[in-house]
């Protein structure tokens, strides 16, 4: 028995009592889980390389909030599409989606060849090729074709059980437009359909609040345990210190400036008030580096905070776990691939840095939103770019530090396009954005999780006047005005 993990375990264990008061006086949950963030990190400062006992428990709550992403993606989809009325509507929202989150990942690509280029990042180091283990490497790339027939499901249960995004997404949007078509000459005849969905809906998001209860106990866990793991990286993690502050400062340059740029201007929405109302759902990707993981979190800051209608917050919120992905598919690739040309002088023309920034857009299509998917994404990028996965080998022991401002990104972007597509097909409510009215579940006005509640009721008692003359679109959500 090892008393120095049982000693690092009984912090943990007394963090989560004075959670639990601060609970139960009823503190604002977006505090509550900023307190967690800063009690994880002295804890594992001072249990560094003893956090065997403490790991299970961010894992745990990982794979629960993983277990709820399928039946919330396909509950979600099939409900919200059913709500459109018509094909040519999901047209219009799927269109959009794939754009904007495409389009986000092209600007952090841009970004980060800029940011990379103009700080000489890699240049002095002047290693050699040859000095690193790669097969485990090589094992991780893939094949651009397989890439695509993976988008297509062959067991949906399989695709299900591996969360899958892409074939749960297709199979979902199928059987949704097969209930259009068919609702459309016969309605009575899916009405059993149509109930049912929405009855295992109700279900399933009840489910799901019961898991973001746990979320500030398990960030406790996961930061201490991250911090004390990466305190003991060796002398290359001093080496390589700059290509980290460059990979922290490139993911919030793009997840609060250019996210904010695009609010302001194509959403039309206050940057620093939407920043405020997803911060729940920051945290969470930035303490479990899963955008997959916190997707429940995600989708419910999108509609109960930001008024985004469910139709578009159930389609854009899980399809940016595996398009876009900005972090982890654009600008992570692309300083790797800078830092290396740099590092081992790797002669790289105008036109190869092109090809470079074309071959990081695209491979995001498809990019998994779980921990350690950044490495299957450089070292596909590389490898199309004729790159060694060296590179990749080198940079491994910061990655787990990295990835904490890369998932905080790519959800930021994710929740971004969404508020851009629900404002451009009328799908935003700006009442509730601006705290004038509340998000009412369809069947359960109560079901929304407590301390969501109270995120929602202190962001309103603090909102400014509403600036939108606009009245709220009557498709978006019910909602309850405030006295």
């Amino acid at each position: 028995m090892n008393w120095q993990d049982l000693t690092v375990l009984a912090l943990v264990l007394a963090s989560f009592v004075g959670l639990y008061l601060l609970r139960r006086k009823r503190l604002n949950f977006s505090l509550i889980t900023l307190i967690a963030l800063g009690v994880g990190i002295p804890i594992g400062l001072a249990g560094r390389g003893h956090a065997d006992y403490i790991d299970p428990i961010g894992r745990i709550y990982i794979s629960l909030l993983l277990a709820c992403v399928a039946p919330l993606i396909i509950v979600s989809i099939v409900s919200s599409i059913a709500s459109l009325g018509s094909v040519e509507k999901l047209r219009t929202i799927g269109i959009r989606s794939v754009g904007w989150l495409l389009f986000s990942n092209f600007l952090a690509v841009i970004l980060a060849l800029g940011v990379a280029i103009s700080f000489g990042t890699g240049k002095g180091v002047n290693e050699e090729l040859g000095g690193e283990e790669l097969s485990v490497l090589e094992n991780s790339v893939q094949n651009f074709g397989d890439v695509v027939v993976g988008f297509f499901p062959t067991n949906i249960f399989q695709d299900a059980a591996s969360n899958k995004i892409i074939p749960i997404i297709l199979v979902s949007v199928t059987v949704a437009v097969a209930y259009l078509s068919i609702a459309s000459k016969d309605p009575k005849s899916v009405k059993a359909f149509r109930d049912g969905t929405e009855a295992l809906k109700k279900v399933i998001f009840k489910a799901v609040t019961y898991v973001i209860k746990l979320t500030p106990y398990a960030i406790v866990a996961l930061t201490a345990s991250v911090v004390s793991n990466s305190a003991n990286l060796g002398a290359k993690f001093w080496s390589l210190l700059g290509l980290l502050g460059l990979a922290w400062g490139t993911c919030f340059v793009h997840a609060y400036l250019i996210n904010g740029v695009l609010l302001r201007t194509v959403a039309d929405v206050s940057p620093v008030k939407f920043f405020r109302k997803i911060l729940p759902a920051q945290i969470t990707a930035f303490t479990t580096q899963s955008s997959v993981g916190t997707l429940p979190v995600t989708t419910e800051m999108l509609t109960k905070r930001v008024g985004v209608g469910s139709q578009v917050a159930h389609f854009v919120a899980p399809l940016g776990t595996t398009i876009g992905m900005p972090g982890c598919a654009g600008i992570w690739p692309t300083l790797i691939a800078v830092w290396g040309i740099n590092a081992y002088n790797i002669p790289f023309s105008t036109t190869d840095y092109i090809v470079l920034g074309v071959l990081a857009t695209l491979v995001s299509i498809g990019t998994a939103g779980v921990p350690g998917t950044a490495t299957v994404a450089a070292a596909t990028v590389l490898a199309a770019a004729g790159l060694p996965l060296e590179f990749i080998a080198v940079t491994l022991p910061i990655s787990i530090i990295a990835d904490m401002a890369r998932t905080l990104n790519n959800v930021t972007a994710a929740a971004t396009s969404a508020t851009i597509v629900a404002r451009q097909t009328g799908l935003l409510n700006d009442k509730i954005f601006d705290g004038v009215e509340e998000y009412i579940e369809d069947l359960e006005p109560d079901a929304v999780a407590p301390e969501l509640a109270e995120v929602t009721t202190a962001s309103a008692d603090a909102a400014e006047p509403a600036t939108h003359e606009e009245p709220a679109s009557k498709a978006a959500k019910p909602v309850r005005t405030r006295a």
